[in-house]
């Protein structure tokens, strides 16, 4: 259940706005955008000095994380392609489910993913590799991968059987930085020392400490890590480390390294350059490039966990399932049913 924000989701330090910016440029079909980066006069400062990022941004955008295969090293698509991308997702924004697709769910209709390709035209969110793709796993991760237990089938008879998300632990990173379904939304918040970022995704906070602090020792890990953040000009730069591999992104492990690179380069534009690096997993880093405009409103709180009768119906089945399976005979499958006390 989502519901509206009461109050505001942090304190918000009040920044004068003494400077204007240059709006980002408008890209021919086909072609690479003009980088509004380079063109841009320079931006508005907070009160103590540093570049004001702060704000509410939207980064929902029909874009791929992946470019299709088929398309190589082709970064944006023609005119003609983006225009039937872009209807199609307005068809699906705004048409009834059954004129979309016959079957489509409420639960498919009801979310927001976004209609525009990203900068207009773009083919893929990774710009690095120039392939737009993954890198390969290596060959430890593959190892790893394969003595991961299958859990297909599984009878959900505890808690644990069901992932950190819907236990509304963590959308975890860099997942929560990545454009999803729903609630592609973050906060940005200032101080002189300090960094909020706010995740629309399971309401998460991280405060990004800019003073020089050294990181955690590696034996302090948590379930989105440990962050810490520089400027390097007008780019607030944010290291992270020392997660705890509970939560791995597409297999990856207590050696992610993320590094975020935030630069507003017009009023009505922030960039991100997210590069995820882990060794034992891609055999290379890789770099997403993340346009952001503001959000139409604000933040809405995931209220993830409020009257939550999910869980409890499903080990409630879970349960139907053990006894109708006690009747035939056959030994249940699953996790532990006491378990499931800790979520009533």
């Amino acid at each position: 259940m989502r519901i509206r924000v009461t109050g505001p989701v942090a304190v918000v330090l009040s920044a004068t706005i003494g400077l204007t910016v240059a709006t980002a440029q408008t890209q021919a079909p086909g072609a690479a955008p003009t980088s509004a980066a380079t063109t841009a006069k320079p931006v508005a400062k907070t009160p103590w000095g540093h570049p004001d990022l702060q704000g509410t941004w939207d980064y929902r955008t029909i874009t791929p994380l992946e470019r299709s295969r088929e398309l190589g090293t082709r970064e944006f698509y023609t005119e003609e392609e983006k225009k039937t991308l872009e209807a199609r997702a307005g068809r699906r924004m705004d048409g009834p489910p059954e004129e979309i697709r016959p079957g489509l769910t409420h639960a498919q209709y009801a979310t927001d993913p976004g209609r525009f390709v990203a900068d207009g035209y773009r083919t893929s969110l990774i710009v690095d590799p120039p392939d737009g793709r993954i890198p390969a796993v290596t060959a430890e991760g593959k190892a790893r991968q394969a003595r991961a237990p299958n859990r297909a089938g599984t009878v959900n008879a505890s808690w644990l059987d069901r992932g950190n998300q819907e236990r509304c632990i963590t959308y975890g990173l860099p997942s929560a930085s990545l454009p999803t379904l729903y609630n592609n939304n973050i906060q940005i918040v200032q101080s002189p020392d300090n960094v909020v970022i706010v995740h629309e995704m399971i309401h998460e906070a991280r405060v990004v400490p800019l003073d020089g602090r050294p990181q955690l020792n590696k034996d302090v890990q948590a379930w989105i890590g440990s962050s810490r953040g520089r400027w390097e000009g007008d780019t607030l730069v944010v290291e992270t480390t020392n997660f705890n591999g509970k939560n791995n992104y597409r297999g990856s492990t207590t050696g992610l390294h993320l590094t975020e690179r935030y630069t507003r380069v017009a009023d009505n534009r922030l960039e991100l350059r997210l590069t995820v690096s882990d060794p034992t997993t891609w055999e290379k880093p890789w770099t997403v490039l993340l346009p952001m405009r503001p959000t139409e409103g604000e933040l809405i709180e995931y209220a993830c966990h409020e009257h939550n009768l999910s869980m409890v119906n499903i080990l409630e089945v879970a349960r139907d399932a053990e006894k109708a399976a006690a009747a035939k005979g056959q030994a249940p499958s699953g996790g532990d049913p006491a378990d499931d006390k800790q979520e009533r």
